[in-house]
């Protein structure tokens, strides 16, 4: 059973919850990464595994959760590389497609908040003990037996 297939009927601040994003934004980058793999098509290879709506889902977990190629390609029952290439090419069809962006830094500058920042000094200090000499060092008594 494809992952998205027990997800979708999840509430709608459930799914964005799981995802990070909307249903539509979902929807909405479904239909654009399907006509993008459907115009790129390759007569020769094998089909995928996973469906594009589950392609989508593993991108979307890969850069949510920050999950390791190795736990998504477990979750999913692909080999790592497999996970790699389809993470790497959903998010290279969604970029290209230009209807996806994050804000760029002048945004942030320009935006109302106010950060505050605190410097903490951290640098390290010599701790004194003392000294390791004969007189502190406290000899045991030597019992001499003949």
């Amino acid at each position: 059973m494809a992952k998205y297939d027990t997800i979708k009927s999840l509430t709608d601040s459930n799914f964005r919850r799981l995802t990070g994003i909307k249903r539509i934004t979902f929807e909405t980058m479904l239909s654009v990464l399907s006509s993008e793999i459907e115009k790129n098509k390759r007569i020769r290879g094998r089909p995928s595994v996973l469906t594009v709506a589950d392609q989508l889902l593993m991108m979307l977990e890969y850069n949510r959760e920050y999950r390791t190629y190795f736990h998504i390609s477990q979750s999913y029952q692909v080999s790592e590389p497999t996970a790699f290439r389809l993470i790497r090419r959903a998010e290279n069809m969604l970029i290209k497609s230009r209807k996806f962006s994050l804000a760029g830094k002048k945004a942030l500058l320009d935006s109302q908040i106010d950060y505050e920042i605190i410097i903490v000094d951290a640098t390290e200090t010599k701790i004194e003990r003392p000294k390791k000499n004969k007189s502190n060092i406290i000899q045991p008594r030597k019992n001499t037996i003949i």
